[in-house]
Parts: C-alpha cells; structure tokens; sequence
C-alpha cells in the first residue's frame, strides 16, 4: 500500500467515526467500519461475469458469439464499454436513493468498484478525459447534481484522467423513456445533445452514465462526439439492464 492509499484510508476511517457510511444496498450503517459496502451485502451484488459482449458488455449466456443480440441487431458507434452490475431488485433501489433522495454519497463506493474491476480496462483505452453523460438544465436546477457527473470526479481520484463538462450538452428535454422500444428511444434522444464542432477534435473520451438500459442515450452522446471531432468513444456505467 502506497503513502497515498494509506493517507486516504486513514482518512475514511476518520471521516466514518464522525459521519457514518451507509450501504448502498441495505441502507443502513455499514459493518465493518471502514468499509463502504457491507461485507453480507456486497454477496447480494450481481457483478456482470464474463463472458461479455465485445461492444457494450453486457453478460451474453453463448461462447460462440462475440456480441449481444442487441448489438448484433443494432450496431452501436462507441468503440467499447464496461458495466460493473446487472439492474436488478438491489440496483434499482440504490439508484433511486441516489437520484430521487440526494444519497449521492452512494456513488464513491460504486466507483471505487469500478476501478478495482475495470481499472485495468480503462487504462488500455488512453482516454484524454472523462465526459459526464450530461442532463437538461431544468434537470440539473430540479436535482441539484447530476449523478453520471459525480461517477466521473469519483472515478478521477483513481484515473487521473480530467472531467470535462464544457464538450456535451443536452439541449432537449425528451420524453420519458421507459415505455418506448430501443429505436424509439434512440428517434427521442434525437439532437438531444450538442457539441462545438471542432470541441473534441482527434480525441478519445470515456463517457459515464449511472445505467445502461438499451445504450439509446450513449450512442446518442458517441454520435455527437464523433461528429465534433472525436476519434474514439468508450463507456463506462454502474448498471446495464441484462435484457431490452
């Protein structure tokens, strides 16, 4: 353990005598002390195993292919992308405590997750920076944070890498999503995003998002990237939805 993982766990452990961490995924004060998830809970977490799709990794159950079947049928222009946990019961309800009840705090122990499990991955993608998956304005003003943000400045104190919220906007408020088929939700995301021509020049950039349902929104967010300039998209998110 380096000086500086020592500093930094000594310091959590000093913060947690004085502001409790709570788990993510019970809710209550995590055991043991120093922990961010509870040691019971963290077996309650469903990891996305391999083998995964080659293009958004998503679990896929046949050794034989290379990519989900939504990937087959929809080709995606993000070069690749990593999700640490299937969007189950347990995911669902962290989700919403993040988003709905300020519980952003929730968000350090999934990114410090993310580093230990694709550390290595983002790594070998030589990304300039880190682009937040941006909301609507009146989004932002309603909630005050924008989740897929603080993914990205967690992610930073292990990557080094620069968060950068002045590339993408969204400029569109759509419709909800959750009824719509995948199309449908790539038609409504339609112009959605924005980006300076020119802005991400021969770039390469990791996009973060909290879910991955049917990758509607990040290949909205690659699209516009792409024609501004970049080079190469990845992703990386907490959740990805098993099956669309």
């Amino acid at each position: 353990m380096t000086n500086r993982e020592k500093i930094r766990k000594a310091g959590n452990i000093l913060l947690d005598s004085v502001f409790p961490r709570r788990c993510p995924v019970c809710g209550e004060i995590v055991t043991p002390p120093g922990n961010r998830i509870c040691e019971n809970c963290v077996g309650k977490l469903d990891f996305v195993k391999e083998p995964r799709c080659l293009k958004c990794g998503r679990g896929i159950f046949d050794l034989t292919q290379e990519y989900c079947y939504d990937c087959s049928v929809r080709p995606k222009s993000f070069d690749r992308g990593f999700a640490l946990l299937s969007y189950d019961d347990h995911m669902k309800e962290a989700m919403a405590q993040i988003k709905y009840k300020n519980r952003r705090e929730y968000i350090a122990s999934f990114a410090r997750l993310i580093f230990l499990r694709f550390g290595g991955d983002i790594g070998k993608m030589r990304a300039d920076a880190m682009i937040p998956v941006p909301v609507h304005p009146s989004r932002m003003r309603s909630r005050g944070y924008n989740q897929a943000e603080l993914l990205a400045r967690e992610l930073k104190k292990y990557t080094g890498l620069p968060v950068r919220t002045d590339i993408l906007r969204r400029n569109k408020k759509t419709a909800a999503q959750k009824k719509l088929t995948p199309d449908e939700r790539l038609k409504n995301l339609s112009a959605a995003f924005t980006a300076s021509p020119g802005s991400a020049s021969a770039g390469s950039f990791l996009l973060t998002d909290d879910i991955y349902t049917t990758g509607s929104t990040i290949e909205a967010c690659t699209r516009t990237l792409k024609e501004a300039g970049a080079a190469h998209v990845f992703y990386v998110s907490i959740c990805i939805v098993t099956e669309v």
